[in-house]
């Protein structure tokens, strides 16, 4: 087809876009294999997936072509096969094929971490570069593939040339009314694709998995550079404003609080718990450890069966364990929004990566009402996700592995750096667990001699992709899955707490543990519920009985609740409840990701997405299968109302510190 479009003058181009398209499909075959058990398999379903995968490989090689179909037009017969054509012509098509090969490799790097296409998280992770490539360069061999991407270049090379398509191409009569048809051809599919085709137009099933393996990677690429942020206003569904506060603050009141402006859009108030004869303020230090990656399922305390994670299975016989506690997104940034914030996730971005997200009420600000320092620990670069700049501009002390990046200049923060001579280990996403705990055992004790209480946040990076750690630790070789990621995790935290209890700060500090995210989102549906649940703990909280907690909760509840039990008045503006004064009705739970928001409450799941769509489920938790219904204009209102207040708080500065 393409040699009857294509004169001879265009031999090369109808080779090069020949390839593409071959190797795309052997992509989306690849991955249709790799997934075969989540993607639906009906025989109509599967043809519509490659039709319409077949029209984006279309569209995406006609933005490629155009600047070579365009040189071709311009270009003078007169000038055929001279120097200057041949170095145009043999440049071009090299590093195109270079181009081409390199992005289906990492399209399957990619596919391997997030069962999905290139999306705004291929974007954020072009930012940085040094992370993401010794990440690759520890988790994959990286010198074989490349080398084998040079030898399957020199191979359609030297094909190319041995079917002789190099001399059609530079020997040939094709007059400049010949070439009109193709570059015609060519510019109106780049028009087409470029002004009137959407990524999402390639989402026309129900099954997630079909809409990914449809999308072409190099499209979905720029798809997400264009639209790393979404505006709720423009994409979803609204109401009234004010209807909608008026709705979050029925929902987030409680006989204790009190709305400081109940007439502005604001959800600013004071909550009031303690009592100075039966139930004192606790003020005990506070250590927080969000543990990278660890859905529900790897403990067996929370239905696992792998006895990977003895120490959080047994520490969950010792505290307050949430059983049934929800994160909001899929995305380390995403989860400490919600734990700074207590804020449903807004589309897009996390606020941690946006502007205007400096000087915001934090939990941070409210250990600081109390008297507390807070520090944000990091084993690896805290440039990395906007971390350090985010938690440094909202009033955290900075400890990192830093190499040289500053902060902004209007952060005025400690930083720390992790020295090299405090590090045993250390891998693409910073030092190991161990070392990381050691640094905060260090910074404890300097602040009990100064007698500061402490609230430290520390991230974890062990459990995390190439999944390597010191060897000897555990029964499990270094880097050879996650599995020994989770298991060296947990034997980390058990070493911390051995040491920690040695400490004299130790009998007055409280340990809160909660997962960042599950280890995969990836599922049949957009929003997979079960892969939302993690783990999340309090442990050695004076006065209090371990307890398992089954009512439905979300990550922006776990610092709420602990300030509720340490029986702290301050004044809040956290979307947060507490988690032990819930009653039936306000259980529920915020799960998203970058386009899809979601609302669960008693097995019901309500789903905003973008282009204003609506979809109702009903989750049946035996096979994590959701169930399409009648939507319940309701539950939508209320979805909405906290969508959309989260999002006019942002855009409208009421996130901000309150003067």
């Amino acid at each position: 087809m393409l040699s009857k479009i294509f004169p001879s003058r265009y031999k090369l181009l109808a080779a090069f876009i020949s390839i593409f398209l071959v190797f795309s499909f052997i992509l989306r075959v690849c991955f249709l294999i790799w997934s075969i058990t989540q993607t639906n398999n009906s025989f109509f379903v599967l043809i519509g997936t490659f039709i319409v995968g077949f029209l984006f490989d279309i569209g995406t090689v006609s933005f490629f072509a155009l600047p070579y179909i365009l040189y071709l037009i311009l270009v003078p017969k007169k000038l055929y096969g001279s120097l200057f054509d041949k170095i145009i012509t043999y440049f071009g098509y090299g590093l195109g094929i270079t181009i081409f090969l390199f992005s289906f490799f990492a399209e399957i790097t990619f596919w391997l971490e997030f069962e999905r296409r290139f999306n705004f998280i291929a974007v954020d992770y072009l930012i940085y570069t040094f992370e993401v490539v010794k990440n690759i360069n520890e988790s994959y061999p990286i010198p074989l593939l490349l080398s084998a991407i040079l030898i399957v270049l020199f191979i359609i090379i030297y094909i190319t040339k041995r079917k002789n398509i190099f001399k059609i191409t530079f020997k040939n009569g094709t007059t400049f009314k010949d070439k009109l048809l193709p570059t015609v051809v060519v510019i109106s599919i780049a028009l087409v694709f470029g002004l009137f085709v959407k990524n999402i137009n390639a989402e026309q099933f129900n099954n997630r998995y079909n809409n990914e393996i449809a999308k072409t990677g190099i499209y979905s690429f720029f798809a997400a550079f264009r639209s790393n942020e979404l505006s709720y206003t423009e994409f979803y569904k609204t109401i009234d404003d004010s209807l909608a506060f008026n709705i979050v603050k029925q929902k987030i009141k409680a006989p204790n609080s009190l709305f400081l402006e109940p007439d502005k859009k604001e959800i600013y108030r004071t909550l009031t718990h303690a009592d100075s004869i039966n139930n004192p303020e606790l003020k005990p230090n506070v250590i927080f450890i969000c543990i990278e990656s660890l859905s529900a399922e790897y403990l067996n305390s929370l239905g696992g069966n792998l006895n990977i994670t003895p120490t959080l299975d047994s520490l969950s016989n010792k505290s307050l364990f949430f059983t049934n506690l929800y994160a909001t997104g899929t995305r380390t940034v995403r989860g400490m929004e919600a734990i700074t914030l207590s804020i449903p996730p807004t589309p897009g971005r996390s606020i941690v990566k946006r502007d205007k997200n400096q000087g915001l009420f934090t939990i941070g600000e409210i250990f600081k009402q109390k008297g507390y320092t807070s520090s944000f620990f990091y084993g690896g670069d805290g440039y990395f996700d906007n971390m350090n700049n985010y938690f440094g501009g909202n009033g955290f002390n900075i400890v990192d592995r830093g190499r040289g990046f500053l902060l902004d200049s209007n952060v005025n923060t400690k930083r720390t750096n992790i020295n090299d001579d405090e590090v045993t280990f250390e891998n693409a996403w910073g030092v190991c667990d161990e070392d990381i705990y050691s640094k905060v055992l260090k910074e404890a004790d300097a602040a009990f001699l100064n007698e500061e209480p402490f609230f430290n946040f520390i991230m974890t990076t062990s459990n995390h992709r190439p999944f390597t750690y010191p060897e000897g630790k555990i029964d499990i070789p270094s880097g050879t899955g996650r599995d020994g990621g989770i298991k060296y995790t947990d034997y980390a935290i058990n070493n911390f707490l051995k040491q920690a209890k040695t400490k004299p700060w130790f009998s007055n500090t409280v340990f809160v543990i909660m997962a960042d995210h599950c280890a995969s989102s990836a599922g049949r549906w957009n929003l997979n519920i079960d892969k939302y649940r993690i783990p999340a703990m309090i442990f050695n909280l004076e006065n209090q009985s371990p307890q398992k907690i089954e009512k439905l909760s979300s990550q922006i509840d776990m610092f709420p609740t602990l300030f509720a039990l340490l029986n702290w008045d301050y004044t809040s503006n956290l979307f947060g409840l507490d988690i032990m004064k819930m009653t039936k009705k306000d259980e529920r739970a915020f799960i998203g990701n970058y386009r899809n928001l979601g609302l669960l409450k008693d097995r019901q799941l309500m789903v905003l997405s973008d282009q204003k769509v609506v979809n109702y489920f009903e989750w049946e938790t035996d096979n994590d299968n959701l169930i399409p219904k009648d939507v319940d204009s309701k539950m939508l209102e209320e979805t909405i109302a906290f969508y959309q207040v989260a999002d006019y708080l942002y855009r409208n500065n009421g996130l901000k510190l309150k003067n």
